[in-house]
């Protein structure tokens, strides 16, 4: 008798320390070295899984964030120009058992297939370059692509292109072969689907002169003005061209309007006020001059720059 109340409690001691102590989840990764470069350890954090089911448009914990800029839709494209590729992050490397050789020359690259999109979960953090990621600015990251370079995407769904400047590595599941950001997917319109079917093309700075550029100048593009129409006592008269809640975006957007408008004789600048990077042409003489330049400058932007004083 005592040796079967033994052999009971020995059972359920053996059960309850099997549901105190349940099997651990099998979740997949990819260990580096303690060796790895920083640059590699970031090519493995930043890998793209799908979407969540039902999600239907970015990954849990992802999106557009709470905080879209209103211009979103009008910010430049990318400018190609010559960069020198970064010393590690074009090496050969493995993420998840599948083995990577990145390209080392640009404009020989042109390929179909899945593009996909990442928004503020990685907003603000680094690229495999170091660079800081912004969600609202131009850029992508590719597998194979050198980094730093440029490519033009195009949705063969609607045939709206954008250039991006590639500057990070992913997305490495489902055979994407290109990861947007939340600003360049919109603008081609992927955002709602979370994908969409697309063909890069690499570019060089030699042949951008014969690239299409997405036509972001045929709307007006619409800038918040400064709160005065009113000069100040000691002000000068600008015109404001641009209103951009992100550095890149108006740094992209004076490079542009610097090659549009290099024989004007006018200087281009950037200012800071409200939270909003604003790029201004100017001075003028007066306010009246700078409307007339104004409406000289309507029909060859596609829009009508703002008068501004500062």
């Amino acid at each position: 008798m005592n040796i079967r109340i033994i052999l009971l409690a020995c059972i359920v001691i053996s059960l309850t320390a099997c549901r105190a102590n349940p099997p651990r989840q099998h979740t997949e990764s990819a260990d580096t070295p303690d060796s790895t470069s920083d640059i590699e350890r970031n090519v493995v954090t930043q890998t793209t899984p799908a979407p969540q089911t039902g999600s239907g448009s970015y990954l849990e914990g992802d999106g557009p964030g709470a905080d879209i800029p209103a211009n979103v839709q009008h910010t430049p494209d990318a400018v190609p120009r010559n960069e020198p590729l970064h010393r590690y992050a074009n090496r050969p490397y493995t993420v998840l058992g599948k083995n990577y050789t990145p390209l080392t020359s640009t404009g020989s690259y042109k390929k179909r297939g899945v593009a996909s999109w990442y928004g503020k979960k990685f907003h603000g953090q680094k690229t495999s370059i170091g660079e800081i990621y912004d969600m609202y600015g131009m850029s992508a990251a590719s597998t194979t692509l050198p980094i730093p370079s440029y490519a033009r995407v195009t949705n063969l769904k609607n045939n709206k292109s954008v250039i991006v400047r590639v500057n990070d590595r992913g997305p490495f599941l489902h055979e994407r072969i290109i990861d947007l950001s939340y600003t360049a997917a919109t603008k081609i319109g992927i955002i709602g689907n979370g994908q969409g079917l697309v063909e890069v093309e690499s570019l060089s700075a030699n042949d951008y002169s014969a690239a299409p550029i997405s036509p972001i100048y045929r709307e007006p593009v619409q800038v918040k003005p400064l709160s005065s129409e009113a000069p100040a006592v000691s002000g000068k008269v600008y015109l404001q061209l641009g209103a951009f809640s992100s550095q890149s975006g108006a740094e992209e957007f004076l490079r542009t309007m610097r090659v549009k408008l290099s024989d004007t004789g006018k200087q281009l600048s950037l200012s800071h006020k409200n939270g909003m990077v604003r790029v201004h042409i100017g001075p003028y003489s007066n306010a009246d001059s700078a409307r007339a330049i104004a409406l000289n400058l309507q029909s060859r932007l596609g829009f009508k720059p703002v008068v501004s004083f500062h």
